[in-house]
């Protein structure tokens, strides 16, 4: 890993966009010169690339142990590292155990060790009865808290109500410990119609705009109220922004997120039956996806992470596409970078916003020091990014690559990705990263 140099005529910096060399010395960047300022060995990239840090995606459900055959530590960790993703935080559900103990961490740790292609840290996980596991876990390097205001689907994590919700809070305020939060309102869903069959028109009537500003308005108030620190996951609806922008303005300590698919489609074009777009909270229409475009370009939502989460095919339900039955959860792991770039030169935007977005916030939210940036002490994590190619989605390295973006062209392309100055190629050279 000594003395690795990359040199690109566009590089992607904090301060900018310029010509520069990245040196690299034991998987740490050690200084960024001139681009002329380079050895002979130096690898130089091709004049239709950029270079950008490597990519981290605080919003991944790998599934592992339990339902591996989901996803797993081997196939989303590949998937990740041909994205252009070199850091991934694993979601604490969907795994048998879910991450909600101390011993339960140990398990996942165990089972993804000597498997990753990517560096991986951990969320854990907040849900009734274990309060007393929050310092510990903290302890034991997950960088914060996942929960759940209503349903998650799935009978090992359970939601949190409202005491719960303020007891975990004031508990994390104590430590400065961040707790992301899945905010849809369990009672304005249930008042909602049911979704049967395979109208999409129909999923959407069920999980209605009003259930995300229902449960941000609560997880507001409960965040003021006890000093603590939050995190909004998967902002679909654009509707919550004037009160998330409102709480920001106050001093609320909450942050938010969106997703590529939430910025790439919209209801009006998902296709009755196909189940591949269901998730949620729901894919809405055009006007939400162009609010939350602008909500990013001007600061109000502060990272776009991909929240893959994928399932077998049959639990997609794609031979009678009914939206009701179908597991919600798109798989866009490898394909997040793409997707976005793809909307995002569209409307104009830079490739410095898109790294601020994907690399930059997510290391910030979960705490990871060395990550995303191009910089002195950073580890040297780098991607070799075509922006102008254009591709076609087809084969991914996910295990279930059932996903919303087959068959649909994207623009720019991931040629080369570098994990701490080593050539990443898919090979289990990751980490398992602790909190700080």
């Amino acid at each position: 890993m000594s003395g690795l140099v990359v040199r690109a005529r566009r590089v992607v910096l904090p301060d900018g966009e310029r010509a520069a060399a990245v040196h690299t010395e034991d998987g740490r960047i050690t200084a960024v010169t001139a681009f002329d300022d380079a050895p002979a060995d130096a690898v130089t990239l091709a004049d239709d690339e950029v270079l950008l840090p490597g990519l981290v995606d605080s919003h991944v459900h790998v599934n592992e142990p339990g339902r591996t055959h989901w996803e797993g530590f081997a196939s989303a960790t590949r998937a990740a590292i041909a994205g252009g993703v070199t850091t991934i935080v694993d979601m604490p559900l969907n795994s048998i155990p879910a991450t909600t103990s101390v011993e339960a961490l140990h398990v996942k740790r165990e089972a993804a060790k000597g498997q990753v292609a990517a560096d991986v840290a951990f969320w854990g996980g907040a849900v009734p009865g274990n309060l007393d596991q929050l310092r510990p876990l903290l302890d034991a390097g997950v960088v914060g808290f996942k929960c759940f205001l209503l349903d998650s689907g799935v009978p090992e994590f359970p939601p949190l109500d409202e005491a719960g919700l303020r007891a975990v809070l004031a508990e994390l305020a104590a430590v400065d410990g961040l707790l992301i939060a899945h905010a849809e309102d369990a009672d304005v869903i249930a008042a909602a119609p049911d979704p049967v069959g395979p109208s999409y028109a129909g999923f959407l009537a069920s999980r209605p705009g009003a259930a995300e500003e229902t449960a941000i308005g609560r997880l507001v108030a409960a965040t003021r109220d006890t000093g603590a620190r939050t995190h909004v996951v998967h902002l679909a609806d654009a509707d919550a922004l004037p009160l998330l922008r409102r709480a920001r303005a106050e001093g609320v300590q909450i942050t938010v997120e969106t997703c590529p698919h939430y910025l790439t489609f919209a209801a009006e074009g998902v296709p009755d039956g196909a189940t591949s777009f269901k998730c949620c909270p729901p894919i809405r229409e055009v006007r939400h996806r162009e609010g939350l475009w602008s909500a990013l370009t001007d600061g109000d939502v502060d990272q776009v992470v991909s929240d893959h989460s994928p399932c077998t095919p049959d639990l997609k339900r794609l031979e009678d596409g009914d939206f009701g039955a179908a597991w919600g959860g798109i798989a866009s792991l490898q394909v997040a970078l793409p997707a976005v770039w793809t909307g995002a030169r569209e409307r104009g935007i830079a490739l410095a916003e898109i790294v601020r977005w994907m690399a930059t916030a997510p290391a910030r939210l979960a705490g990871l020091s060395t990550k995303g940036a191009i910089e002195v002490g950073r580890d040297a994590d780098l991607v070799a990014f075509a922006p102008d190619e254009r591709w076609t989605v087809g084969d991914l390295e996910h295990r279930n690559p059932v996903t919303p973006y087959t068959g649909r062209s994207l623009t720019g392309a991931v040629r080369r990705t570098w994990l701490r100055g080593e050539i990443a190629d898919g090979s289990p050279i990751g980490r398992l990263l602790d909190r700080g």
